[in-house]
């Protein structure tokens, strides 16, 4: 009897040194809960032995910080541990990385002060007493843990995640950042006036206090989301511009046909009355250009091209090759949305690429342009092919990449510090290779992209 009276004892006042026992236990299940809530929120991807790491390796530093770093200093540790850990275990992104630990802190920072209002009213003890008592110290924690798990199921079942950060500006992830980062600050001090006056304040006026303060925190996300929509809706329209002007152009084509399709008729007709093939055979080269010509327009659709800023840098080329007269040919067999590059990066060296092919073609008599987007599965990578026809045939296709050589070459071609750019994007890239080679009719260049 009187050992169960020892540790009731133990467990109902207050025991500094078994509190930091039973959390150092309770720490596993709060970062377990807090990872199934970051990664769901910010749609970050994570397998098993990523989870498993992670918890290890955090409770690890939560645990060392707790025993041997005096308090506030193992605070500042933990903080700065999660954004590390999780940029190195679950390879995400520094804003995503940053975030991980805002969201659950701003998470917990909201229900923390709430409960700590509740269970101090429900035990009689004061904040500071709470967090040192271990029977109070369990109860509140695992409560705690509850509420932030079922707050993860429903985040779950809703699909509640942080869209608007995958496809945002760098300058409105930073204000997105911020904010986070100024709300949090608003939230801390008031959770901190909270937790010290909580003996003094009413229950209600403090829980009023940190409702009113989360709402403006969450109008001021909204509106910061509202403003992202805004930045789709533009883009959106930008791109149905490009695509209407192609449209145009397809169907003044097709009715350019539909006007001349009698006179085709007939001339087909008579070369064939004459027996002349050689005739037919050049008459029908000409007209297949004039198909190829809707062809390649057809395949400027932003539903086959189903990047927007790939379509919207091949659209404004290949409007720039028509007025010079250049004959661009399409072939896409990629799916744009699986690309194994940035986006940036690609529209880089692509656009470098085609206005170096743009303007050797034009001093050539017959102006071409092939474009062909396909994958090869034999050699996992994906492939963007441009070949153009060019006049200087001693063009050096080893030196072209060199910073200043010959900026304007004979044929045309910009082989200065455009190529010399692209150079340095695919030295960042470990899985790009650029393949430079040249025949009698056409100058190509092969972008590798590896899976």
């Amino acid at each position: 009897m009187e050992i169960l009276q020892t540790i009731w004892n133990a467990l109902t006042t207050e025991n500094e040194m078994l509190t930091n026992i039973i959390t150092s236990f309770l720490m596993l299940i709060e970062l377990t809960v807090s990872m199934l809530l970051f990664t769901s929120i910010l749609n970050i991807s994570a397998n098993k032995n990523q989870k498993i790491a992670y918890i290890l390796i955090s409770s690890f530093v939560g645990i060392f910080s707790m025993w041997i770093i005096p308090a506030p200093y193992n605070t500042f540790l933990n903080i700065l541990a999660c954004p590390v850990l999780v940029y190195l275990i679950f390879k995400a992104n520094i804003l995503k990385s940053l975030l991980a630990q805002i969201v659950t802190y701003l998470i917990f920072l909201i229900i923390v002060p709430i409960l700590v209002s509740i269970y101090t009213y429900i035990f009689n003890v004061n904040s500071n007493a709470l967090v040192i008592i271990p029977l109070c110290k369990f109860i509140y924690s695992i409560t705690l843990y509850i509420i932030v798990y079922l707050l993860y199921r429903l985040i779950e079942k809703f699909k509640i995640n942080i869209q608007l950060i995958n496809s945002m500006k760098r300058k409105n992830n930073f204000k997105l950042l911020f904010n986070f980062i100024i709300g949090i600050i608003a939230i801390s001090i008031q959770g901190y006036l909270v937790n010290v006056y909580s003996d003094y304040i009413p229950l209600w006026l403090n829980l009023l206090s940190i409702i009113m303060s989360i709402i403006y925190f969450l109008i001021s996300i909204y509106s910061l989301s509202r403003t992202k929509q805004l930045e789709v809706t533009t883009e959106i329209l930008e791109e149905e511009k490009l695509y209407n002007k192609t449209l145009t152009i397809l169907y003044d084509n097709i009715r350019g046909f539909k006007h001349d399709f009698n006179n085709i008729v007939q001339a087909i007709g008579g070369y064939i009355s004459t027996n002349n093939m050689e005739g037919l055979k050049e008459y029908y080269s000409g007209l297949m250009d004039d198909c190829q010509k809707v062809n390649n327009l057809a395949i400027l659709n932003p539903e086959l091209i189903n990047n927007p800023a790939i379509y919207s840098l091949l659209t404004s080329k290949y409007n720039k090759a028509e007025e010079l007269g250049i004959k661009i040919n399409f072939e896409v067999f990629l799916d744009l949305t699986t690309l194994n590059i940035k986006i940036y990066d690609l529209t880089r060296i692509l656009g470098i690429i085609l206005d170096n092919a743009i303007e050797a073609s034009s001093k050539c008599d017959e102006k071409i342009i092939n474009i062909t987007i396909r994958k090869d599965n034999k050699a996992n990578r994906q492939l963007f092919i441009i070949e153009n026809t060019y006049l200087n045939k001693n063009i050096d296709t080893e030196r072209i990449f060199e910073k200043g050589y010959t900026s304007k070459t004979e044929d045309g071609n910009n082989h200065g510090l455009g190529l010399w750019e692209v150079r340095k994007i695919l030295k960042k890239n470990n899985n790009l290779n650029l393949y430079t080679t040249k025949s009698d009719k056409f100058f190509k260049q092969q972008l590798e992209i590896y899976l």
